[in-house]
């Protein structure tokens, strides 16, 4: 089947999950673990993301975030970009470091950000990278050992995760611990493992065979929750950009040219006029930042390498509310 378009809207907590291509390591040391978590913090800094719970493997990482206004496609694409680029210049390597597409689920909070706190946190040791539950909680390459106190993370939300164990950290943390270790015997957990949820008569229950190296959908596997969350968020979706959602290349190219007057022939030729700049950087902001659409895609449109798209897009933003209008409009 076809991929189907990713879930998101400003708060939605998300089950985020990368690998490496062809299971390459993409932590080789503690120089590049440091280096995600770096760029991890800088994200929570800015206000893209809140980060609940992570790990970090030899070969794949899971978060559990809550995006902010920046959309989830638009911080990936950044970050492991960013993130890949380091690490083929560290390590003198070349070509593509993650897998072609990273998986994210939409989670229901109530029923699912206990639960998914623990898995995630339990990884390193149902891979065997530490020998028990006492070596995790000194692991610092998971969010569990913030909290338990071990590491210190400013920048991890631990306070509504130890909120539901106790009033205090003093008390909740022997409690989210041991919340962790009745985890342990429960081993790997398909219907928390982003291998998708079908719906079905009996409500939704768990797939465990999947396609290696895509998604394999059957049903709608982007959500992990009931069939009300599903449907309740499926509205939400649709109320929050009906107009946006169904813009293509081509009707917004056709919309900023009309806007400054120009013909949409013009954006792929090796003009320099100020008007045609403007265009271009209107068109690149409205694709990449409001749409969260790959530059890689619109590069060809404007006549320029992949590279030169983020530089255009910024220009664009200083005038978004002129620009975004152009996004909704007939």
């Amino acid at each position: 089947m076809p991929r189907q378009p990713r879930l998101d809207a400003p708060g939605t907590l998300h089950h985020v999950m990368v690998r490496g291509i062809e299971r390459t390591t993409i932590f080789r040391d503690d120089r590049d673990r440091t280096d995600f978590v770096g760029r991890l913090t800088a994200l929570v800094e800015a206000g893209a993301w809140t980060v609940y719970a992570w790990a970090l493997l030899p070969n794949h990482a899971h978060l559990l975030v809550r995006t902010g206004a920046r959309p989830l496609a638009r911080t990936m694409r950044s970050f492991l970009t960013g993130y890949a680029g380091a690490f083929n210049r560290r390590h003198k390597r070349v070509g593509h470091l993650f897998q072609n597409r990273y998986k994210s689920i939409v989670v229901e909070e109530e029923s699912y950000l206990l639960e998914l706190v623990r898995y995630l946190h339990l990884n390193p040791l149902r891979a065997k990278v530490v020998a028990d539950l006492r070596a995790l909680d000194r692991f610092p390459w998971t969010g569990h050992s913030a909290l338990v106190g071990q590491v210190a993370r400013p920048w991890q939300e631990t306070a509504t995760i130890l909120s539901q164990f106790g009033a205090t950290r003093r008390r909740a943390r022997p409690a989210y611990r041991a919340f962790v270790a009745a985890g342990i015997p429960k081993g790997r957990r398909p219907e928390l493992q982003g291998g998708g949820l079908l719906r079905s008569h009996g409500g939704w229950v768990a797939v465990t065979a999947l396609r290696r190296g895509r998604e394999a959908y059957q049903g709608d596997e982007r959500i992990l929750g009931s069939s009300d969350f599903v449907e309740d968020y499926r509205r939400k979706i649709a109320a929050a950009a009906p107009a946006a959602a169904r813009v293509s290349l081509e009707t917004l190219c056709n919309r900023v040219c009309r806007h400054v007057g120009l013909p949409p022939t013009a954006l792929a030729g090796g003009g320099r006029t100020q008007v045609l700049t403007r265009a271009r950087a209107g068109l690149a902001y409205l694709w990449v930042e409001v749409l969260g659409r790959s530059g890689r895609a619109l590069a060809p449109t404007l006549g320029v390498h992949p590279s030169a798209i983020p530089k255009a897009a910024r220009r664009g933003a200083r005038a978004a509310a002129m620009w975004r209008t152009l996004v909704s409009c007939g």
